[in-house]
Parts: C-alpha cells; structure tokens; sequence
C-alpha cells in the first residue's frame, strides 16, 4: 500500500512537468551518470531534427553533437563542478547536417536525497536571431538614417567632419529622398545639437519672398 502511495505521489509530480517541458520552445534533455539521454522534449527534437524514440538511450554527444561536446562540454563541467552553466553559446550539428547556433543552459539533477544522479541541459535555436544580427551588420546607419548602399556608406563617412564645421551645408534632392533626415542626422552630431532644429518646408513659401 505504501509503495502504491509513493508511485501515485511521483506520477502526480511528473505529468505536469512533462507538461510543461512538452510545450515550451527551448530544447531540453537529461542524461544520467553514464551520459546517456534519458529525457528528450519537443523542441529538442525540433531544432535537433532526431526522433525522441531514437535519443533516449544514447550518449548525448552522439545525439547533441554540439561544438563543445569534444571538449568543453557544458554538462560535463556543470556536473563536475556543481555550478550551472547560462546562456553559453555554440553550435550543433542537426540529422541533416546543418549548423545551428545555439545557447546551452545546464544543471545538476539530484535525487530526494540530495544525490548526483545525472544532468539536465536546455538550449535555446538562436538561428532567427543570427540571422538578424548578419542583416543589420549589412547596413550602415547614422542618426535616424539606415541604408544597405555603399553610396550612402561613404555619404555617412563624411557627415561627421561636415557636422562639426562652421560652414553652411546645402543638401539637394528630390522630394521624399530624406533631405531633412541627413539634416538632422548633421545637426544630432554637431556642436549646435544641444539648440533647437528648425525644419522649413521652402516649397511652401511664396517665390516672391
């Protein structure tokens, strides 16, 4: 009767766990004192591209096969030394072959009494993120101005030693090319950026002014 409580105790403690971990983006798995994967959620099975069935029971390294996994494991060093590891980043190499920037996140798991019995690791696909930082590499910017061109590359190049001088600056373009903009952008960087920027629209003033 008492082993019947216990089991029913546990099981009720587990299934809203494996809830949880089932529906959250991060990839998560456990593995035991011989590394191999014991646990292996959703999402690690989405971003790793390998069936749960086909993980449990395997080394992690054969399964995660993550940048560090020869040998700067992050599991490894957390169950070594007992602190978790956040937001470490590496890569991963998915069951078709692509390379996946990832960040690891790790932790002791212990029993009820308090014993080492294995390690968990939860890690996040930075991929959309990667892809994000390379397109905003591609542009330049200035003040409120952004632009993928090299000729507004070399434009922005010039705008700081052009803001810091006395001299008058005159813009031309065609409407709607972002005249004002480049002038605020010369006024933000100048000594004047302190004053007051006063835009006048000149196609509003008479010709005989």
């Amino acid at each position: 009767m008492k082993k019947s409580v216990i089991k029913s105790s546990r099981s009720t403690i587990f299934a809203p766990t494996s809830a949880i971990l089932e529906s959250i983006s991060d990839g998560v798995f456990t593995v035991d004192a011989n590394w191999r994967i014991t646990s292996f959620n959703r999402a690690a099975e989405t971003i790793t591209g390998i069936r749960r069935k086909e993980a449990l029971g395997k080394p992690c390294s054969e399964v995660f096969r993550a940048s560090m996994c020869e040998g700067h494991c992050a599991l490894r060093k957390t169950l070594e030394t007992g602190k978790p590891v956040i937001n470490q980043s590496a890569f991963i190499i998915t069951a078709e072959g692509r390379r996946i920037p990832i960040s690891i996140s790790t932790a002791v798991l212990r029993d009820s009494r308090g014993r080492v019995i294995g390690g968990a690791e939860t890690f996040r696909d930075l991929s959309l993120v990667e892809e994000l930082r390379k397109e905003l590499e591609g542009r330049y910017q200035v003040g409120d101005l952004v632009s993928r061109s090299p000729s507004m590359q070399k434009l922005f190049q010039i705008l700081p030693p052009v803001a810091i001088s006395d001299s008058m600056i005159l813009i031309q373009g065609e409407t709607g090319t972002g005249k004002e903009l480049l002038a605020r952008a010369i006024h933000g960087m100048s000594n004047r950026k302190e004053k007051p920027f006063v835009a006048i629209n000149c196609g509003a003033i008479p010709d005989t002014l």
